[in-house]
């Protein structure tokens, strides 16, 4: 597909150098890889890290788990190439705001989508990461978590439709549930999984009365719910 494409930016080192991988934000559909930031950038390649821009198939042309399988799927080509690119394929991150957040954490979190057995060679190598550092981080998607984690509208954003590939009138089906609870990364989380370090900028406490659909979305209770979990199993989550 035409935007199956990334940008790499080599750190300059005669040993191979650890990869940070940006996955750009925007609801599922919207957004590139135009959108890594220059002090990202800079200060990676000061300390030795490559950084990679990725691509994604973007909603409605494709629904769940498309964005985080393109996602994927970059790592694995990444991995696959290191020796050409310079990288070491044990020290990749990833790294985003708000959709690139939830994809970096589902990643992350989920068990290796490697397939030895694959005749496509990259779909041989690991998805899985050293770490992740996220921005606006939605720990879940699933509707019916977000209404009892964030309240007011937040769960009725507009995007979700899109990126599950459900209608409203479809959400209390089996079918939308599987989907929401596959779709959401602190559902994967084992104790086995990388540190996350998460950061956001919407207010604490409760949303306002008079709070818009989708309000929310970003909301800190997204992180504070996902550290619950990972310090019970003794994971760093900063």
């Amino acid at each position: 597909h035409e935007r199956n494409v990334f940008d790499l930016w080599k750190a300059k080192s005669g040993q191979p150098t650890p990869l940070v991988v940006f996955i750009h934000g925007g609801g599922f559909r919207a957004g590139s890889k135009e959108g890594v930031s220059g002090g990202l950038l800079k200060g990676c390649l000061e300390s030795g890290i490559a950084v990679a821009a990725i691509n994604y198939r973007l909603s409605p042309e494709v629904h769940f788990p498309a964005h985080y399988m393109d996602s994927a799927r970059a790592i694995q080509f990444l991995r696959l190439h290191a020796k050409d690119y310079n990288l070491d394929p044990k020290r990749v991150a990833c790294t985003g705001g708000s959709a690139g957040a939830g994809t970096s954490l589902w990643i992350g979190f989920h068990d290796d989508l490697a397939d030895p057995k694959s005749d496509d060679p990259v779909l041989r190598q690991s998805t899985r990461l050293t770490c992740m550092a996220v921005n606006g981080a939605q720990s879940s998607y699933d509707p019916r978590v977000i209404k009892e984690w964030v309240g007011g509208r937040a769960h009725e954003h507009s995007a979700l439709e899109g990126f599950f590939g459900v209608t409203k009138d479809e959400y209390d089906t089996p079918k939308a549930h599987e989907r929401f609870e596959k779709g959401s990364a602190i559902n994967y989380l084992t104790r086995d999984d990388p540190p996350v370090y998460a950061f956001y900028s919407e207010p604490k406490g409760p949303l306002p009365p008079d709070a818009k659909p989708g309000q929310g979305i970003h909301h800190i209770n997204f992180g504070l719910r996902l550290k619950e979990q990972m310090d019970k199993l003794g994971i760093k989550c900063v």
